[in-house]
C-alpha cells in the first residue's frame, strides 16, 4: 500500500497541471486531502494524470472531489474505468447533497423558543375550554338525571381524597398557625403590642394560610393522584372501552373526583383553621404567657372575626373545583406513553398551585374591592 500524493506543476497563469501518485483509499490518504485543498486553492486544474494513481476509494474519490475544487473530466478515467465509476458516483451524490441546514444563532433561538411556547399554551388553553365544556354538559345531564349518578365512587373518592388527606393538612396547618405566633411575637413584642399577636394569628389563618395550604396540600396531592388515575386508564384504553360500553367517561371519573373534593376540602379547611388556631394558642401560651381562656376569648372579641372565617371558607369550594377539573384533565390528555403520564402529572400539579396562587390573589382584591 503505496501512501497517497502529488504533484503540481505550472501551466500557465493560475492553472496547473496535477498528478496523483499512490493508493487513494481510506488506509492511506493521510493529510493528503488538507494539503491538496491548500495547494490547489484558489488555482485551475487544466489537466490530471492518473497514470502512477494506485487503488481509489469512495473516501479517497470524496477527497478529489471536496478538497480538489474541481472536476476531473470523464476522459480522465479511460485507462481506469472502475475508478471512473466510484468518483462518477461520489461526485454525483456529493453535488446534489444540500448543504446542511445553517444554525440559528441565539436570538432566533430565543425567539423560538417563546413563540413555540405561546403555541403551546394557546393549544392548551383550547384543549381546557373543549373539557369544560364537556364537564358542564356532564354535570348538567347528572343533574338532570340524578339516578345515573355512581354514588359508590363518590363516596369512595371523598373518601380518598379527603378522609386520607385530614392528617397531613391537620399537622401542617398546626405549624404554620405557630410559625405565624412565633413571627409575630418577636416583631409585635418590640413595639410592646405581643398581645396583638393573637389578632394576627386569628386573622391569617382564618382568613388566608388555613384554605391556601390546604388547596396546595390537595393540589399535590389529589390532582396528582387524579391525572395519574385517569391517565393510567387512558393508556391502557380503558376509558375507550368505557366509550364502546356506553358508558360517559365524565360520568364515571370525572364527576364523583369532582364531587369529593367539592364537599371534603371546605371540611377539611374549617379542620385546618382550628389546628391552626391551636398551634398559635400553644406559642402564645408558652412564649407570651396568654393562657387558652384569654387567648380564645381575645378571639371571639377580634372585629369581623366571623368575615374572616367567610372569607376563608369562601374560597375552598372554588379552589376544590379547580383542583379536581385540572387533575381529570392532565388526566384525560395523557397519550399512549409513560412518558406522556408522566409529563401530565407533573403539569396537573403546577397548574393546580399556580391556578390556587392566582385565584386567591384575585380573591385578595374581590374582597378588598368590596371591603369585607
Amino acid at each position: 500500500m503505496r501512501p497517497a500524493d502529488f504533484e503540481i506543476a505550472d501551466a500557465g497563469e493560475d492553472a496547473v497541471r496535477l498528478r496523483l501518485i499512490g493508493d487513494w483509499t481510506t488506509g492511506s490518504l493521510g493529510r493528503a486531502a488538507a494539503r491538496l485543498d491548500a495547494a490547489t486553492h484558489g488555482r485551475a486544474v487544466e489537466a490530471v494524470d492518473i497514470s502512477d494513481m494506485g487503488r481509489l476509494d469512495t473516501a479517497g474519490a470524496l477527497v478529489l472531489v471536496q478538497a480538489s475544487h474541481f472536476t476531473i473530466a470523464p476522459e480522465t478515467w479511460a485507462e481506469r474505468p472502475e475508478a471512473g465509476r466510484v468518483y462518477a458516483m461520489v461526485e454525483r451524490l456529493e453535488r446534489q447533497t444540500a448543504p446542511p441546514p445553517k444554525r440559528p444563532d441565539a436570538v432566533t433561538r430565543t425567539f423560538a423558543k417563546i413563540g413555540h411556547g405561546v403555541i403551546d399554551a394557546g393549544h392548551e388553553a383550547l384543549l381546557s375550554l373543549a373539557f369544560l365544556g364537556r364537564l358542564i354538559v356532564a354535570v348538567g345531564r347528572a343533574a338532570v338525571r340524578p339516578d345515573k349518578i355512581r354514588w359508590p365512587a363518590w363516596f369512595s373518592q371523598a373518601d380518598r381524597a379527603g378522609l386520607d388527606a385530614l392528617p397531613i393538612v391537620v399537622v401542617t396547618s398546626f405549624f404554620i398557625g405557630a410559625v405565624v405566633a412565633f413571627l409575630g411575637a418577636d416583631l409585635l413584642a418590640d413595639f410592646g403590642a405581643a398581645v396583638f399577636t393573637v389578632e394576627l394569628i386569628a386573622v391569617a389563618v382564618l382568613r388566608e394560610f388555613a384554605v391556601v395550604i390546604t388547596a396546595v396540600l390537595l393540589a399535590g396531592r389529589s390532582a396528582s393522584a387524579f391525572a395519574a388515575e385517569v391517565g393510567a386508564m387512558r393508556m391502557n384504553q380503558e376509558v375507550d372501552a368505557m366509550e364502546v360500553m356506553g358508558v360517559n367517561p365524565f360520568q364515571a371519573l370525572v364527576i364523583p373526583r369532582l364531587a369529593a373534593l367539592l364537599l371534603m376540602l371546605p371540611l377539611l379547611t374549617f379542620a385546618a383553621m382550628v389546628a391552626g388556631l391551636f398551634g398559635g394558642m400553644l406559642v402564645c401560651w408558652s412564649q407570651l404567657n396568654l393562657g387558652p381562656a384569654f387567648y380564645l376569648d381575645r378571639i371571639s372579641n377580634t372585629p369581623d372575626v366571623a368575615n374572616h372565617l367567610v372569607v376563608g371558607l369562601s374560597k375552598a369550594p372554588v379552589f376544590a373545583l379547580v383542583v379536581a377539573a385540572i387533575g381529570c384533565r392532565q388526566g384525560m390528555a395523557v397519550a399512549g406513553d409513560v412518558e406522556s403520564l408522566g409529563q401530565r402529572v407533573t403539569a396537573a400539579v403546577v397548574q393546580a398551585i399556580f391556578a390556587i396562587i392566582f385565584l386567591d390573589a384575585v380573591f385578595a382584591l374581590l374582597f378588598l374591592e368590596l371591603n369585607y
